[in-house]
């Protein structure tokens, strides 16, 4: 079996996954460490694990310049907007003055990157706080150092912050987790001043981009002890990550009492990432998310850091199940990135026999420290209530078939059909999906006496790519299908020897499912919603517009 059901799920969720099938197409540069690729190495995986018949699929609307606004700065995103490797000549000093060039490099296609990553966590964020759904995932989010007016870290739009906000709109108190080996300073800079976002980051500390996140940084004025730091040395384990992850995050729900969590997976805390420093398995990195998860809260699942792309697609795919429920087999199947996963081809990500610097001495003081913060918090705020305004975009969630009128009469099963179908646990069947449990291709059915011979599978050959910046690890494999091997089946017969010849490609079920771009989705009605508009002079951060606005106002930073 390619998944098996999770062992004491005692509630099925409903998820709701986003790609952009264009997210892959997008490249930083030469030698740069920060690949695309791995989201649709990671989509490639969940695919072909069958996890589409689990979830709901969704192609988000890309955020416009307006929607980047209720955070970043109007000029910063209007140069974001313009500039391109061709001009890049012409904003020498605007580039210096947004930190763009260097980590965070032009490129072709940067503005659609950053919508297509926003997009989706907005997305995201909408369905749930319509209980549309119970768990969001976005694997091209999860852009933790994006600043206001500042790129950083490999990010230029902080779409953490954006879904964040929309979140708002309608709970009360939003708790943010973040794993990824490096502070979430962009996140935690943007609410450092309020109550209603609870940041709480554990990351490697001390000599470490981005040289934030120290123990006593715990936030100020109506925001003081909401901003959680947990500091880590070089190698942790996971029985260690999990003993301090644990008891903090349940201490943090008991006294803070989110209505809904974001968790940003960043896998450059998984053992063998080549900018990362820590020793998470597979399993004890996904054990954050089955941790997270069983608090029964609307939580939106974003991606991050993580440059060891065979590594990234199988943690989050891995993630991916069990966001769904299931937990994923051993084998890889076949794909188009299959080769990458050689030479064992196996799913999981074991840790190395690396030191662990985290003394139990040293991570029960950071613990301690921590859970006094947490005692110094005073309970859950209260948040003044108002009724949540009505938007165009409700209508139509309540109706999502009201296009139907539009989809051609001669279209036997439509996209949104197939989109949105998930298949029932008891369902015994698999009429629609041909070829699972080994059933494909056996034999020749036309004829009773044949035989399969012969076969073997074989997928793409990749070269190598170039080396890495800022760092002295070994030099990072680049994508590229250098070449595309075919398969020979030989089928022989007592009557006569016949030879079929068979490309490698998807199986068929998967063929029939894409993405889709909604119209009228959460993106198109977001833009038209009513809205508060808050002159930024008066109020610069989204920290203080989330302290003083009522629940159920949009939040426009302009």
């Amino acid at each position: 079996m390619s998944m098996e059901p999770l062992d004491g799920e005692n509630q099925k969720k409903r998820v709701c996954y986003f790609f952009d099938s264009d997210i892959g197409g997008f490249h930083y540069g030469p030698g740069h460490p920060m690949k695309p690729t791995r989201i649709r190495m990671c989509h490639s995986l969940v695919m072909n694990y069958g996890l589409y018949k689990k979830m709901e699929i969704f192609r988000a609307k890309p955020a416009t310049k307006r929607e980047m606004t209720q955070f970043h700065s109007d000029e910063y995103v209007d140069f974001l907007s313009k500039i391109t490797p061709s001009n890049m000549n012409s904003f020498v000093r605007e580039q210096h003055k947004y930190n763009v060039g260097d980590d965070c490099p032009v490129f072709d296609g940067l503005f659609d990157y950053c919508s297509i990553s926003a997009g989706g966590s907005m997305e995201g964020a909408a369905r749930l706080s319509r209980d549309k759904c119970d768990i969001a995932v976005n694997w091209a989010g999860g852009l933790h150092h994006a600043k206001k007016s500042e790129a950083s870290g490999f990010c230029y739009v902080n779409d953490i912050v954006l879904g964040i906000l929309e979140l708002l709109r309608y709970h009360k108190r939003v708790l943010y987790i973040d794993i990824d080996v490096h502070h979430g300073d962009g996140v935690e800079e943007a609410f450092y001043t309020t109550d209603r976002v609870m940041t709480c980051s554990f990351h490697k500390y001390g000599e470490y981009f981005p040289g934030t996140g120290e123990l006593r940084d715990v936030g100020v004025i109506k925001g003081k002890y909401h901003a959680l730091n947990f500091p880590l040395r070089d190698g942790i384990s996971d029985e260690n990550y999990k003993s301090v992850f644990e008891p903090v995050i349940k201490q943090v729900m008991e006294s803070y009492d989110p209505s809904a969590i974001v968790l940003q997976c960043g896998t450059d805390s998984l053992s063998g990432d080549k900018l990362g420093c820590l020793n998470l398995s597979m399993k004890g990195h996904a054990n954050c998310v089955k941790f997270v998860k069983s608090f029964n809260k609307p939580l939106l699942l974003l991606g991050g850091g993580g440059y060891t792309m065979r590594n990234v697609s199988r943690a989050w795919a891995y993630e991916t199940g069990l966001a769904a429920g299931v937990e994923l087999g051993p084998d890889i199947p076949v794909n188009e990135y299959y080769e990458y996963f050689g030479p064992d081809y196996q799913l999981d990500v074991k840790s190395s026999n690396a030191d662990d610097l985290n003394t139990p001495a040293y991570l029960n003081r950071v613990k301690q420290i921590v859970m006094e913060n947490l005692r110094h918090c005073g309970g859950a705020p209260s948040v003044q209530m108002t009724d949540i305004p009505t938007l165009p975009i409700d209508a139509e969630m309540d109706d999502p078939n009201a296009d139907e009128d539009l989809i051609p009469r001669d279209t036997r099963r439509s996209q949104r059909l197939l989109d949105s179908r998930i298949q029932n646990d008891g369902e015994l069947s698999d009429s629609d999906d041909e070829g699972e449990g080994g059933r494909r291709n056996h034999a020749r059915h036309r004829d009773s006496d044949s035989v399969e011979s012969g076969g073997g599978i074989s997928g793409r050959k990749y070269g190598l790519g170039a080396g890495i910046m800022h760092t002295s690890a070994a030099p990072t494999h680049g994508a590229g299908p250098s070449g595309h091997v075919t398969n020979v089946r030989v089928f022989s017969t007592p009557k006569a020897s016949s030879m079929e010849v068979d490309t490698l490609s998807l199986p068929a079920e998967i063929e029939d499912v894409e993405v889709k771009m909604e119209n009228g989705s959460e993106g198109g009605g977001r833009e038209k919603s009513d809205s508060m508009d808050i002159d930024s002079s008066s109020a610069t951060t989204p920290a203080e517009i989330a302290s003083e606005a009522p629940l159920g106002s949009t939040l426009n930073l302009s």
